[in-house]
């Protein structure tokens, strides 16, 4: 290659690099800022209608019983007694958002945290729950500190307990409800929301002040 002509395919080269690195920059910017409603909201109802049109329904809670099952739970329990490889699709799912937050969570932030009114800060800190709006997970029950108190220990393995037992009694989680379960119309999924939000506002305003 003659060297005028290899001068200016490097010139071209390296101009292409740049415009490569410089769109997967605005690329990151834009997949690291958080995305308006007009945009999350239209998506979350594509993957329910391709799920509708499938005949599938969506829930995390119901994961925790097909791991069960795969763990050979339903030797001993008829509730765990059924086909989990159908339920594969599921597991993917929540394999997916686990392994995308640790990567947001690690490689797409500079390490600020959603807004959250001064107020319910202010509220947060008279309960003695430290933390939030500085992290995702308050220090009062997450840090190294939090998991030697008993009472602390007390307090999320009977909220663990709690969630694990209810969302199964009541048939799914928020996700499925709220989400799968008003989508298809299921009257049922209706009257559980219903008493997300209430009981939500019961734990909020009369409960959580005397536990903590």
């Amino acid at each position: 290659m003659a060297p005028v002509y290899k001068y200016f395919f490097n010139l071209i080269l390296i101009q292409y690099v740049f415009i490569y690195l410089s769109e997967i920059f605005l690329f990151m910017n834009f997949i690291s800022e958080p995305w308006p409603w007009y945009i999350g909201g239209p998506a979350i109802a594509v993957v329910l209608f391709l799920l509708l049109f499938s005949e599938k329904q969506f829930g995390m809670s119901s994961n925790l019983r097909t791991l069960c099952a795969m763990a050979g739970a339903g030797k001993k329990t008829v509730f765990f007694n059924f086909d989990w490889r159908q339920y594969r699709w599921n597991l993917i799912v929540a394999i997916g958002a686990a392994v995308g937050g640790l990567i947001a969570a690690n490689f797409m932030t500079d390490g600020s945290v959603g807004a959250i009114h001064q107020d319910v800060v202010l509220q947060l800190d008279s309960m003695g729950v430290y933390g939030a709006g500085e992290n995702y997970m308050p220090e009062t029950f997450f840090s190294a500190d939090a998991f030697s108190n008993p009472k602390t220990l007390a307090l999320l393995a009977l909220g663990g307990f709690l969630v694990g037992f209810g969302t199964r009694y009541a048939g799914g989680c928020t996700s499925g409800h709220a989400i799968s379960g008003l989508s298809n119309l299921q009257l049922q999924s209706l009257f559980a929301v219903i008493g997300f939000f209430i009981g939500g506002l019961l734990m909020n305003h009369f409960l959580l002040p005397y536990l903590l």
